[in-house]
């Protein structure tokens, strides 16, 4: 054979490039690897991908400040690449951690982008913990810098003085708007972005460094930190784009109510910007009023939040006889959607629901609610019911239930039992947690056993029955 094939041209330079070993006997190749580049996934790359291919789509943010600021994905960039030039001069580098307390909005998202692109981990802190649990968390990480809008300054003052490794706090508001308070380190977002250098680049580094770092108070005990690395993240955001999934495009217009900081927004600034949607931020404007009215002049076409969010929108759209003129779908998650209002946003409005089902440890999407082509004929009330479950998983995930002895159960509709999950953008361990919470099968994988106890049907539909823990959720929050 190897006679035969040294008549070819070509074929022993490749086939010796590609086999790494050989077997004990020598005569067959181990691994045949393939010949493609290695190119890192980083979030940067998806800013800059979306700069250089939707550097006009806009980012749109109604600001504390009270007025709507506009800018394009160019924009962005270039303020992202000065801010990681301006952390970077003010000694930030690999691996710390620069933690948020803000709502939804462009300074916010640049901080995903430059804080994760320079090789730092960005931490979003949830501004609802009492102010004890918060200062644990910052301690806990050791978070070095804090940006924080201005509404959460009397938080910032209340635990100032009990995080002592925090060195500088950056108040993201306007410089003309800036607050006089006695906070050590306290200085001025925009004037500190002006330190950075237009001319810094974007690094290349591993895609396995960490990026984001959330903490979640859905398990017992003190809140646990997830830490998400950039492989993690773009693979979820390319997981979420899926049709099934979110089916985001550039001809999209997003709006996350969901926060920045309930799970990174379940993904959705790196999945708008991976496929180039323009992005709504609603701020501190969660009411229902302000909502619609950011609905209607910006064009959503895709909204996300909870239950308790949506019930605000409906309940001041249909006491004021409004309607939902560009609305095709919304993304509903954090808890479980009530029937009555799949059939309000589907059979009044006309709004198709994306019911969804993850956790912090999962980046956090895990199961989207969709109809198949086989249930496009079953009765409206029935198709309601089958969107009111968690969902099939989108690929990048695997789950199954099991007893309590760990004994997989059979996928009937009926037997119920603990949710376990693995995959790419699944946590393997806790931050600075020397604890296993996997729960390991036959074959040594581990599985994160997820909290939730659920049944699977015959098509994979998985619907949460209970939980195997004792916490209260409200508002989407654990």
């Amino acid at each position: 054979s190897l006679r035969i094939l040294d008549s070819c041209p070509g074929w022993r330079p490749a086939y010796v490039a590609a086999v790494t070993r050989s077997d004990h006997d020598g005569r067959r190749p181990a691994m045949l690897l393939g010949q493609m580049m290695e190119v890192p996934l980083l979030v940067s790359a998806i800013l800059r991908h979306a700069a250089r291919q939707f550097g006009d789509t806009e980012i749109v943010s109604k600001r504390v400040e009270g007025d709507l600021h506009r800018y394009t994905y160019a924009d962005c960039e270039r303020r992202s690449r000065l801010l990681a030039s301006a952390l970077q001069k003010a000694g930030i580098g690999d691996g710390d951690r620069v933690a948020t307390i803000a709502w939804n909005g462009y300074r916010h998202v640049e901080l995903y982008y430059g804080v994760g692109g320079m090789g730092a981990v960005f931490h979003t802190l949830n501004p609802r913990l009492h102010p004890d649990q918060i200062a644990w968390i910052l301690n806990h990480a050791e978070d070095r810098v804090v940006a924080f809008d201005a509404t959460f300054l009397p938080l910032v003052e209340a635990v100032a003085s009990r995080c002592p490794k925090v060195e500088r706090w950056l108040v993201m508001v306007d410089e003309d708007k800036q607050p006089r308070v006695n906070v050590p380190g306290l200085e001025n977002y925009e004037s500190f972005l002006r330190t950075g250098d237009e001319r810094w680049t974007w690094p290349v580094f591993d895609e396995k460094r960490a990026v984001a770092l959330c903490y979640t108070s859905g398990t017992t005990g003190n809140p646990k930190g997830s830490l998400y690395s950039h492989r993690s993240t773009v693979l979820h955001a390319y997981g979420a784009a899926l049709p099934d999934a979110v089916g985001a495009s550039a001809r999209d217009v997003i709006l996350p109510v969901v926060p920045m900081f309930h799970a990174n927004a379940w993904g959705l600034p790196f999945t708008a910007a991976m496929v180039g949607s323009k992005l709504v931020m609603p701020g501190p404007h969660l009411d229902g009023k302000t909502l619609h009215e950011l609905f209607e002049s910006e064009g959503v076409t895709l909204a996300a939040g909870v239950p308790t969010v949506w019930l605000g929108l409906l309940q001041h759209v249909e006491a004021n006889g409004l309607r939902f003129s560009t609305l095709e779908r919304t993304m509903i998650g954090g808890s479980a959607c009530p029937l009555a209002m799949i059939r309000t946003f589907r059979d009044k409005f006309g709004v198709e629901v994306k019911h969804g089902w993850g956790m912090t440890e999962m980046s956090p999407v895990g199961t989207i609610s969709r109809l198949r082509p086989r249930h496009l004929d079953l009765p409206r009330e029935r198709q309601h019911e089958l969107l009111a479950k968690q969902g099939n998983v989108l690929f990048g995930v695997d789950m199954k239930i099991v007893d309590d002895a760990g004994k997989e159960l059979p996928w009937d509709g009926k037997t119920y039992g603990n949710l376990l999950a693995r995959g790419p953008w699944v946590i393997s361990s806790y931050f600075k947690d020397d604890n296993d919470p996997l729960q390991y099968d036959d074959n040594g994988d581990g599985w994160l056993p997820t909290g939730d106890v659920a049944t699977i049907d015959p098509e994979g539909i998985m619907q949460i029955t209970d939980r195997s823990k004792d916490v209260i959720k409200s508002g989407g929050e654990w």
